[in-house]
């Protein structure tokens, strides 16, 4: 059943010789957000010691946000990453500063395209522990990497833009370099702090609510001139990892097929045999 909650905004008018206040009443039904959840309430996944990602697909477009906090007063606040905006149905806000070990009230809530608001009921999730022993992304700002050429950034940014192509070397995955518009013809190099062996690569794709951006293959190239794969990534959930032998001081991926746009990765990772 939807409630009603009213809401007062009192306007104030300045006049000369005088000034006048009066308030306006307006009511709109708060409804709960299992009347939109489309069979599957909204689900805490991929907690990791720092961040999560809350994942919601509700039957009617929505603009969505989730508070979190320590305490049920909250004090932070996630939306869905998508540079297009307003609502849509494929909700996947990722929730970002979290402390290792510790648990989080959060509440989610979207508003309709006719103004209509649903908000769920307050949960809590726990962080997992910190990593120990964590492998060296060599391709990796932190390793000393850096992104030696690139196709292109969304709105011809700098590398180090909002969606610059350093987002793909950062290690967080609330960022993200997008090209503009680069579709099958997107790629990154990024120089390794050394010349190494590396036997393992990860790669996040980046993807928008509207089904563009994806990308479904891609190439991975040594500063030789050594190409492997194709490699194919199932989605743009979570990163993939694919094995591989190959020594290079640099490394460029291509997008090989996408589903066009502004192609472009979360994350880019290469760990040493």
């Amino acid at each position: 059943m939807s409630r009603f909650c009213t809401l007062f905004i009192a306007f104030l008018l300045v006049a000369v010789g005088g000034s006048q206040a009066f308030s306006q009443e307006r009511a709109f039904p708060v409804g709960s957000i299992a009347q939109v959840a489309d069979g599957a309430m909204p689900q805490m996944t991929e907690i990791s010691h720092a961040d999560a990602v809350l994942r919601f697909r509700s039957s009617i477009p929505l603009a969505c946000s989730v508070v979190y906090g320590e305490t049920t007063e909250f004090g932070l606040i996630a939306v869905d990453q998508d540079m297009n905006g307003g609502a849509h149905s494929d909700h996947h806000p990722l929730l970002t500063g979290l402390k290792p070990e510790t648990t989080y009230h959060f509440r989610v809530q979207g508003v309709a395209a006719d103004g209509r608001v649903f908000v769920g009921e307050t949960q809590t999730f726990r962080t997992a522990a910190a990593p120990t022993n964590a492998r060296m992304n060599l391709a990796s700002l932190a390793a000393g990497a850096r992104v030696a050429a690139v196709s292109s950034n969304w709105s011809n940014q700098n590398n180090d833009g909002s969606w610059g192509a350093n987002n793909a070397i950062d290690g967080e995955r609330g960022s993200a370099w997008s090209s503009n518009g680069d579709g099958d013809g997107a790629f990154i190099v990024v120089e390794m702090p050394k010349r190494a062996a590396i036997g393992e690569i990860e790669v996040w794709t980046r993807s928008m609510s509207d089904g563009t951006a994806q990308t479904f293959k891609f190439t991975i190239t040594t500063d030789d001139g050594r190409t492997v794969g194709p490699f194919d990534l199932p989605d743009s959930t979570k990163a993939y990892r694919f094995d591989v032998d190959i020594e290079a001081k640099s490394l460029r991926l291509d997008v090989v097929e996408s589903s066009g746009g502004n192609t472009g990765l979360i994350e880019f990772a290469a760990y040493e045999k």
